[in-house]
């Protein structure tokens, strides 16, 4: 049986588990809470399992160890960047907003501000962020998908990024966030004994000595020590090292602030199983990291990394598949098929549960922050709620889809590294100082996120992504003033000035009277699960 007929049959497997998986919780969301937050009877290992899922997307588990194969230690920073992370989200965010929030993002900064400014920018950041993480999801998921079940043309493409956005809707729409948690538990299982069978299977190739491996891998290239050492994508020019600390900040950052990653807290029923969650995320995360960097240069001591080999001509996406088939036997043996469709059914698994993720966090934010309170001003029943949300997963999933298929062409890792970057320069400034600073009002609130947003995404329209030689939409006009793809180490410091110069030209004595309250909310949990809006 060929690989591309295994990889199709656990398609179907896949698919079929995480149906029976949304339907069994459709029969138990009936309220709100059950919706958007499952109720909130997740217990901290099962909420870190599905952050794990949620966070590990296809850009991590197919990307990074492509960019490790293909540039060496320069693209195991980015395993760096996406572990450190989890400190900040740990440390600022993840038991704070699950004891000041409700369902979204927004609830933590209405809670003492005016509900309609802050919740309609709120709502606007999210669903930009989502957007943006949804189409480098979908677009990758059309590449890959044809690229392992052996299909090719432009309507194969297009008919696996419809089927996959179908799926995504299905998932949200039926499931509600118990359904989409339990899809994202699966397939973090899968992902993890995925990567632990063939990183066992790379050690043994070489004894289970590292060394040998990296040695390998640094002679196979024919790069040497270079392979091994900073600066092989990096240390260019300063340009580059300037834009590599950029891309940094914008990693370690924005996970904190990624709306479809925030909403994962509010599913526990305590503040001890939200840092309870996080530790085992840091646990299974940094595992995962780990194990790519063996996934990574065994691609490299393995496979071909020449520029017109499958790995390199993939941009590293194809390394872990095609390493899978590799140690399983190599091509066209039993051992090889099967492990390579294996690890395509995991990549799918991988898609289907982070799109679903994105998707739901966008439908709550338009249904409990623009709807509930701002169009219905807090009267809207939480039947109404639900069926608006629900409504909302078909438009957003709708506009993905449409949105993925004409956006083919467009690199992928820009998409997920602006998504971060917008998170960072808009969300994060603004939830850290609602948190910490008294006098933080809404007036700082929308310029903080208002200002990171519009700069985060201007930076990029003007930068070399864009126009220019290397430009993702025109390449025979070159208006690219600003010299570095990734605008993070301008945008962040953007968005907490807005926020800062928004506060203190305005005073706003009601959010300043509310902050002891919020602060003792943060600190202890009281309240937390009826948590009001002044």
């Amino acid at each position: 049986m060929s690989s591309e007929t295994l990889a199709t049959i656990l398609f179907i497997v896949v698919v079929a588990i995480t149906i029976g998986i949304t339907f069994w919780a459709s029969r138990n969301t009936k309220s709100a809470a059950d919706y958007y937050a499952g109720g909130r009877n997740f217990s901290g290992f099962q909420n870190g399992l599905a952050i794990s899922g949620d966070y590990m997307s296809a850009a991590s588990f197919l990307g990074i160890s492509g960019a490790i194969a293909l540039t060496g230690y320069d693209g195991f920073l980015y395993s760096i960047g996406f572990l450190v992370a989890w400190l900040i989200a740990l440390l600022l965010v993840a038991e704070l907003l699950r004891n000041s929030g409700r369902y979204t993002m927004a609830d933590q900064l209405a809670y003492r501000m005016r509900q309609r400014p802050v919740r309609t920018a709120a709502a606007t950041s999210t669903v930009v962020v989502s957007i943006f993480y949804l189409l480098a999801q979908m677009v990758g998921a059309g590449a890959l998908v044809t690229l392992l079940l052996g299909i090719d043309g432009e309507w194969a493409i297009r008919f696996t990024i419809l089927a996959v956005g179908l799926l995504m809707i299905f998932y949200v729409v039926v499931g509600g966030m118990k359904g989409t948690t339990w899809v994202q538990i699966v397939k973090a299982v899968l992902l993890m004994s995925g990567t632990i069978l063939i990183t066992v299977l790379v050690l043994a190739e070489f004894n289970f000595n590292l060394s040998d491996l990296l040695g390998a891998a640094a002679s196979n290239t024919g790069k040497g020590d270079a392979f091994l050492e900073p600066g092989l994508k990096y240390g260019i020019n300063t340009t580059s090292q300037i834009d590599f600390v950029s891309l940094g900040l914008a990693l370690v950052l924005g996970t904190a602030g990624l709306p479809h990653i925030l909403i994962r807290f509010y599913t526990v029923p305590t503040a001890k199983d939200a840092r309870t969650s996080v530790n085992w995320a840091i646990g299974l995360i940094g595992s995962f990291y780990l194990m790519s960097l063996v996934l990574g240069f065994g691609a490299a001591a393995l496979l071909s990394t020449a520029p017109d080999s499958e790995v390199a001509t993939s941009g590293g996406n194809l390394a872990s598949p095609l390493l899978a088939e590799e140690v399983g036997g190599g091509p066209g043996s039993n051992g090889g098929a099967i492990l390579l469709a294996f690890i395509a059914a995991v990549a799918f698994a991988t898609i289907l549960a982070v799109v679903a993720g994105l998707t739901l966090t966008s439908a709550s934010s338009v249904a409990h922050d623009l709807y509930a309170n701002v169009w219905k001003k807090g009267t809207a029943t939480e039947k109404d709620e639900v069926k608006v949300a629900r409504i909302a997963a078909f438009v957003i999933g709708g506009i993905a889809i449409v949105l993925s298929i004409f956006a083919q062409e467009l690199n992928i890792a820009f998409l997920v590294a602006l998504a971060f970057a917008v998170a960072a320069s808009a969300n994060l400034p603004a939830l850290v100082m609602n948190l910490f600073w008294k006098k933080f009002n809404t007036r700082g609130a929308t310029w903080a996120i208002y200002g990171g947003l519009v700069t985060c995404v201007g930076l990029v329209f003007f930068s070399p992504t864009v126009s220019g030689p290397t430009g993702v939409f025109w390449t025979s006009v070159d208006f690219s003033w600003f010299p570095l793809a990734n605008p993070g180490i301008v945008s962040i410091p953007a968005g907490v000035l807005f926020g800062i110069i928004g506060t203190l030209t305005s005073r706003e004595p009601e959010a300043e009277a509310a902050y002891s309250e919020l602060e003792v909310r943060s600190l202890t949990g009281a309240g937390a699960e009826k948590a009001t809006v002044h």
